[in-house]
């Protein structure tokens, strides 16, 4: 496998084979830290997403009905194939989502062990037996794939979130369509050209690469798709949901989020410190578990903030292929553009610099969308950045007093994905985490993806989990058989 074969070599992968669409159209690639094109990919539309489709549903009897091993062992021999070729596809991931290469190949590491976990899991799927009141009946209950399912991921995390929704529908039975992001798609290519070489039946496994909406119509009108798994933002996430009511059509979704990180005066400064920075600039603050608003208690707030000012001013930003860089640029203009916007707005309301508070433009850096490293005081909830997700390397610093008030800010949100504390207090620590309303909470501790907890969200932060014992129950029905004998 070669990082990239050239420009126009990128296509889509319906029914076992790489096919360029019908149409014209294409996707151009852009390295985020140079503002270069990098790759042309065939651009798919209603036509390529119905063959997909057909060729899921062609496929889905024969795999469904492959033993749970065979399943499995396809998907040991694609978390083998994943590790030998990790250094490339981390290369990949720089080019097209600009982060460090050492970030890419953790988000390699971290999408193999999906793999792996979803691949044991397969052939876990039990079923029950239950004991009638009649002595004539045997009651059972059997699980089974719950059908094609159509795979929507984004752009941050571009091979792990395929790796996150793939391997587990795969390992219950199902088979899949992916549509991935058109900002990041060739991570998606490569992960199917490992796919194809340990030997995946045709139609198994579907990609689709074009127009959102389009593909995505299709999917959601098509009975043959009994679930969609989708990552992204709320407002897309809704659409999808009022779409899919129409069939009753299965979803799960990991939507936006707004985490906040609750500082406590007893806590551990220079662990804290360390910790919410390095989540705070870890893929540019481009994550949905990225700390939004940084809570911290009136007692030892100045002091938290200077420190945390200081490692901010020597964090090494610069291109993700050169080996010192700690933080690459964020994804596109847009999102440059964001950034600045809610930064300025924080300003005019009040807000003071810390560090960063502009875009990066040193080092070669000039025609990429860099932006420093920022640390914001005297934040409050006037500003949009203390009410919407900036999705930046940005970290508003807000102060707060007793345990019950903070509690009641951190929860002041439509969002509920993730949440985080930094105390020693083990009775403060079970009080606080039981009253946030998040569907996961780090206790001094801000890494939360890991293949055996379940990662997801409440409110409109999406549902559904990912990871996990029960990692594969969203793409398992329950059959309920009555016997008389």
């Amino acid at each position: 496998m070669t990082v990239l074969k050239s420009k126009k070599s990128c296509k889509l992968y319906i029914d076992g084979k790489w096919l360029e669409a019908k149409g014209d159209s294409t996707i151009e690639v852009i390295n985020p830290a140079t503002n270069e094109n990098i790759a042309q990919i065939s651009s798919g539309g209603q036509e390529e997403a119905e063959l997909a489709v057909n060729a899921a549903a062609s496929a889905f009897h024969d795999w469904s009905n492959k033993p749970a091993k065979e399943r499995a062992d396809l998907l040991w021999a694609l978390y083998n194939k994943v590790l030998e070729n990790q250094e490339e596809l981390a290369k990949v991931m720089t080019l097209e989502a600009g982060k460090p290469l050492a970030q890419a190949r953790g988000e390699v590491r971290n999408g193999a062990e999906y793999i792996r976990w979803n691949a044991e899991e397969a052939r876990r799927i039990y079923g029950t037996t239950v004991e009638s009141t009649d002595a004539q009946k045997r009651l059972q209950v059997k699980k089974g794939a719950v059908g094609p399912v159509a795979a929507i991921t984004p752009w941050n995390f571009p091979f792990a979130m395929v790796a996150r929704k793939l391997s587990p529908a795969l390992a219950a039975g199902c088979t899949v369509v992916l549509k991935p992001s058109e900002e990041t798609p060739i991570s998606a290519m490569k992960f199917f050209e490992l796919a194809e070489e340990v030997g995946f039946p045709k139609g198994v496994m579907n990609l689709v690469i074009g127009n959102p909406q389009t593909i995505g119509d299709v999917w959601l009108t098509d009975k043959r798709i009994k679930k969609i798994t989708f990552t992204g933002s709320t407002n897309v996430g809704k659409m999808l949901y009022q779409k899919a009511a129409n069939q009753v059509k299965r979803i799960s979704m990991e939507l936006g989020g707004h985490a906040p990180i609750i500082v406590f005066d007893d806590c551990d400064i220079d662990k804290a410190v360390q910790q919410i920075l390095r989540s705070k600039l870890n893929n540019s603050g481009q994550t949905c578990v990225s700390p939004n608003r940084i809570y911290v208690q009136e007692s030892i707030v100045d002091q938290f903030t200077e420190k945390l000012g200081q490692m901010a001013k020597n964090v090494k930003v610069g291109d993700g292929n050169k080996n010192d860089s700690e933080m690459g640029p964020v994804i596109n203009q847009v999102g440059l553009q964001k950034i600045e916007s809610h930064v300025k707005d924080a300003i005019d309301k009040g807000a003071e610099v810390v560090a960063g508070a502009k875009k990066y433009e040193e080092d070669g850096c000039e025609n990429g969308f860099f932006y420093s490293p920022t640390v914001l005081k005297h934040v409050d909830e006037s500003m949009t950045i203390a009410n919407e997700e900036t999705f930046g390397p940005v970290a508003p610093i807000l102060s707060f007093t007793s345990d019950e008030e903070v509690i009641e800010k951190a929860n002041d949100t439509d969002y509920g994905l993730a949440a985080y504390i930094f105390t020693t207090d083990l009775s403060r620590s079970h009080r606080v985490t039981e009253g946030l309303e998040y569907g996961m909470v780090g206790v001094n501790d801000t890494v939360l993806a890991q293949v055996e907890g379940a990662f997801g969200g409440v409110k409109e932060s999406g549902f559904g989990r990912e990871g996990g014992p029960d990692a594969l129950d969203d793409f398992l029905e329950e059959k309920f058989i009555t016997t008389i004998i």
